[in-house]
């Protein structure tokens, strides 16, 4: 199966960002990307791991971890 290649502007649409995060993360070479002429493509299966990779799990409840106000 074909992996579908998004432009910038898709990727910047689907993480809820402006263009300029997307092209950051291509500038410093953090995500895959294919240049196709003087495009640049991003695979889905690369935003996709990305996106996994930054994903921060919840911790688990603390009893007592919080502080009570008066």
């Amino acid at each position: 199966m074909a992996d579908r290649y998004l432009t910038v502007a898709e990727v910047a649409e689907l993480l809820g960002t402006t263009e300029r995060f997307p092209r950051r993360l291509i500038a410093e070479r953090r995500i895959t990307f294919v240049k196709v002429g003087r495009h640049v493509r991003i695979p889905e299966r690369s935003l996709s791991a990305f996106i996994d990779a930054n994903t921060v799990q919840p911790i688990g409840h603390r009893h007592g971890s919080l502080r009570r106000v008066a």
